[in-house]
């Protein structure tokens, strides 16, 4: 139970009096005899005591329509619907006429009444008392001074369509009545003067609950609205009470003869008997002494305080209308309460400091967050300066999201409010409102107050609740020292580099590290091993070496939740990019790549290339001649798999004096000189004369450069230069004359050493030369017997005197066809054989190769490039230009062949000149 006098009071409406719009400004003058009165739909509903119902516009235009013969006691204007219900009489005594008038329809420029039925509870007249109506025009409930409740059931506004029953009947005055509808149930509300009902309308037997024990005057209740839960509201003398359909809620101790009961707009209006005045009237009467003066008071029931507080002289009743509240006064005269705007009422309570009641009052008229951040921020104001540091941030902790942080951070940055900043950020950070700086703040401030579960608590959050910037807090911590801290929060939000960093730099646990990077997935645990490969591999040499063998053949991480799909795809890094890692570890270096070319025969040559630089540096610095030759084999063994770049291969094989595989480095490039000249910079004489013999075929020149290099000797090399002087006599390699300037530098060398030679070279030079001789005089010979068959041929008749085909070997028979070669044919055979009419079947095989070759050797005299090649690359070049001499490449040759449609007559000339040449050809 609440006290009234311990609510404050406010004046929170401005109090007027309604002027006649149409009379120069004076007070508007209500209607005399009012006797009921209600509003809705726009206008307020007035009934006097002749009978008349008044309707009063926002213009404060008055029209009226008899309603009744007699007067009017009840009124009920319908929220939602354009539906006036009236009780009054047309007839002296007691019997009470409802009527149910549609104030949009109209009869005879009246409103039209669609229902009239008397209000009598059975056959016993009585007079009426209340009157309630249900919105949906269902339900239609009056109350009787004897107690009863006459229930009207179905459409209220038609005859037909409902009906009539008593659902409450009692010996004590119905004083009020109301209907709740909350969902698709209905109740009824009834108060009467010594109890409160309620009845379920929505189930068929009605079932009633006695609600309480004692009632209320009439016009003493109401039904109050969503925002109380719709319960209905009964004013004793003593106190306010609230009830539910089933029981009774909250009352008030509101103390005074209660005179009027509404609720409107979330106010609750009481009015009551002024202490002062004289004693009250009776059940019924409707009438105060002309003297009696009531005190209407407007309460906010959310909020608890008073809203408005006045006397008035015979107050009717009060309406609600057009946004304003409406006081009826029997002298005729209009009042009207005007609500101050919600800012306006706001200023007032900060005033005087009322802030907790400012926010209720905010959230009750559902200020928008911006107005109502404003009121805490000037709350959070108000207790700063009053030195409640605490209460100050809780309510600057209300304003995040509208006020900027940096006005609450500054209050608090002093070292003895540490606590309070602390507790903002930390709101801060639950609304995901703070940024980096915020979060160094917070994480500063709990270093400072050394509140380790504090912080444990705020970086051991669920995941979920993460509401701050994870990389900058690891930075903080780690700042400040708390490095257990930074390595949870770092592995946990899988920030791995960070995770990596402080473990390798700051707590020297390189195990740790590279255990973790195990765990990592491929890319991630790639990128790391290049950026800590070198510290792991001073301080965990072995575990770095093995990680790597594993990136670079096929990775999978080591912890348990791997994904299946990781596991199915073949991850390999390159391992030539490790290679710097090992700079200061050979020995690991070494193992490595021996394990990578095991494993990836394909692996980069830039691996190959530096194990066969360490096999050669183990090799060069190897003491033991047994173990020097078998690391000598496994560097060759290395350069022959063909793995390695060859010019680097071969400066590494040069830089350690690696003579096998530079020789052989030479041999597989094709250098054969630069094996020669190897053996002669170290006048190795015999391996000199014998890469001659193995190369000599490929590259000529060898013998020629390993004469001059004897050749340049001072010492006793007649034994290797007979031998290079053989090999070039059998190949005809040198010209005598200049093996014999080559020789005469040498002070050492005879004309001994080169006797043999010179024999034999003079020997071979004059078996050519008569060779040469006896051709020269067989041509001759040929020439002239090539020249007198000619001119027989030109001077005298050809006979033919062959007797047998020359295809069919038959004797020759009419018609045969002899050819100038002596062949003659049966005409037929050489229809069936010859290619050609003018042609010889026999000869034609024969002369088309002739004619090949001189085709060809026609086509070969315009190739200079292949002349030059052939010429340059000989080791006669003499006998290359006689050669080509003979071929016609310096003379223009020209063959004459049978022009197309030239006689038979003028072609004998050269006929005979082709079967010359063919002829010629032939006995060649």
């Amino acid at each position: 139970m609440a006290a009234f006098l311990q609510w404050r009071k406010f004046v929170f409406f401005d109090k007027d009096i309604v002027k006649d719009p149409g009379d120069n400004g004076k007070n508007f003058i209500l209607p005399k005899g009012i006797s009921a009165s209600d509003s809705g739909r726009g206008h307020v509903v007035l009934g006097d005591m002749d009978g008349k119902i008044w309707l009063l516009t926002r213009s404060l235009q008055l029209t009226s329509f008899q309603a009744y013969k007699l007067r009017v006691t009840h009124l009920f204007q319908l929220k939602q619907h354009s539906i006036l219900v009236s009780v009054g009489q047309d007839e002296h005594g007691i019997n009470p006429l409802v009527k149910v008038w549609n104030l949009d329809k109209r009869d005879s420029g009246n409103p039209l009444c669609t229902r009239i039925f008397p209000a009598i509870p059975g056959n016993k007249p009585t007079e009426v008392s209340c009157l309630s109506v249900h919105e949906n025009l269902n339900f239609m409930a009056i109350g009787f001074t004897d107690g009863s409740v006459v229930l009207t059931k179905g459409d209220i506004t038609r005859d037909r369509h409902s009906k009539t029953l008593t659902l409450h009947e009692g010996g004590s005055p119905v004083t009020g009545l109301a209907f709740r509808q909350m969902a698709k149930v209905t109740h009824l509300f009834v108060a009467t003067l010594e109890k409160v009902f309620c009845y379920t309308l929505s189930i068929k037997e009605y079932p009633k609950v006695e609600l309480d024990s004692h009632g209320c005057g009439l016009r003493c209740s109401s039904l109050a609205d969503p925002s109380q839960d719709s319960q209905f509201i009964v004013a004793g003398d003593e106190c306010v009470y609230l009830y539910q359909p089933d029981e009774r809620g909250p009352c008030f101790a509101f103390d005074g003869h209660k005179l009027l009961v509404h609720w409107h707009r979330g106010y609750l209006f009481l009015l009551i008997r002024d202490a002062k005045s004289p004693n009250k009237a009776g059940f019924g009467s409707g009438e105060t002494s002309p003297s009696e003066k009531q005190l209407l008071t407007v309460y906010d029931l959310d909020n608890k305080f008073i809203a408005y507080s006045a006397c008035f002289d015979d107050v009717i009743d009060v309406v609600a209308e057009w946004g304003s509240f409406y006081i009826l006064t029997r002298d005729g005269k209009m009042l009207v309460l005007q609500e101050k705007d919600t800012q306006t009422k706001l200023e007032m309570l900060f005033k005087k400091n009322l802030f907790v009641m400012a926010i209720n009052l905010a959230k009750s008229q559902h200020l928008d967050s911006d107005g109502l951040s404003e009121i805490f921020r000037q709350y959070g104001d108000h207790l700063y300066l009053k030195g409640d540091h605490d209460g100050a941030i809780q309510q600057y902790i209300r304003t995040i999201g509208k006020l900027e942080p940096s006005y609450v951070i500054r209050k608090f940055l002093d070292a003895q409010r540490i606590h309070n900043l602390t507790a903002y950020l930390q709101a801060l950070h639950r609304q995901s409102l703070a940024n980096a700086d915020h979060t160094t703040l917070l994480l500063n401030c709990y270093t400072k107050l050394k509140d380790s579960s504090k912080l444990e608590e705020f970086i051991k959050s669920s995941e979920s609740e993460v509401h701050f910037d994870v990389e900058i807090a690891i930075k903080v911590l780690r700042q400040a020292g708390y490095h257990s801290h930074a390595v949870f929060l770092a592995e946990r939000h899988k920030h791995h580099e960070w995770y990596l960093k402080i473990q390798l730099e700051d707590l020297k646990n390189y195990q740790e590290g590279l255990r973790y990077i195990g765990r990592l997935p491929f890319e991630q645990a790639e990128s790391n091993m290049k950026r800590y490969g070198k510290t792991l591999m001073h301080h965990v040499p072995e575990g770095t070496t093995l990680l790597l063998k594993g990136l670079c053949t096929n990775y999978q991480p080591s912890g348990d939740a791997v994904d299946s799909m990781d596991r199915s795809r073949v991850n390999k890094a390159n391992s030539e990019e490790f290679i710097p890692i090992f700079a200061n570890n050979p020995r690991e270096l070494k193992a490595f790549l021996e394990h990578m070319i095991e494993v990836e025969p394909c692996s980069p040559q830039g691996v190959y290339d530096t194990l066969l630089e360490l096999r050669l540096q183990d090799w060069a610095h190897e003491q033991d001649p047994g173990r020097k030759k078998v690391l000598e084999g496994e560097a060759l063994l290395l350069l022959r798999s063909d793995s390695t770049v060859f010019d680097k291969a071969l400066v590494l094989c040069q830089m350690h004096n690696f003579k096998e595989g530079v020789l052989y480095l030479y041999e597989k490039g094709k250098l054969y000189q630069q094996i020669m000249h190897y053996h002669m910079q170290n006048e190795e004489y015999g391996k000199v004369v014998e890469a001659c013999k193995r190369y000599g075929d490929q590259e000529g020149c060898l013998w020629e450069q390993a004469l001059g290099y004897f050749a340049r000797k001072e010492e006793d090399c007649k034994a290797y230069i007979s031998e290079v002087l053989h090999h070039i006599d059998q190949k005809n390699l040198m010209p005598p004359l200049l093996v014999v300037q080559t020789l005469a530098h040498n002070s050492t060398a005879t004309l001994s050493v080169i006797k043999d030679y010179l024999i034999n070279k003079l020997q071979r030079e004059s078996k050519q030369i008569e060779d040469d001789e006896r051709k020269i005089c067989q041509y001759q010979e040929e020439t002239a017997h090539l020249r007198s068959e000619i001119q027989e041929l030109k001077t005298s008749a050809k006979i033919f005197q062959k007797t047998k085909c020359n295809m069919c070997n038959s004797p020759l028979e009419l018609p045969s066809v002899h050819f100038l070669c002596s062949h003659s044919f049966h005409q037929h055979c050489f229809e069936s054989y010859a290619e050609s009419e003018a042609e010889c079947p026999t000869c034609t095989p024969e002369n088309r190769k002739v004619m090949d070759m001189l085709r060809a050797q026609d086509q070969k005299r315009d190739l200079h490039d292949h002349f030059n090649r052939q010429l340059r690359s000989s080791n006669d070049g003499f006998s290359v230009v006689a050669d080509y001499f003979g071929r016609g490449v310096f003379n223009k040759l020209t063959l004459v062949t049978d022009p197309p449609g030239s006689k038979a007559v003028g072609s004998l000339e050269v006929n005979l000149q082709r079967d010359l040449l063919i002829h010629t050809k032939r006995n060649n």
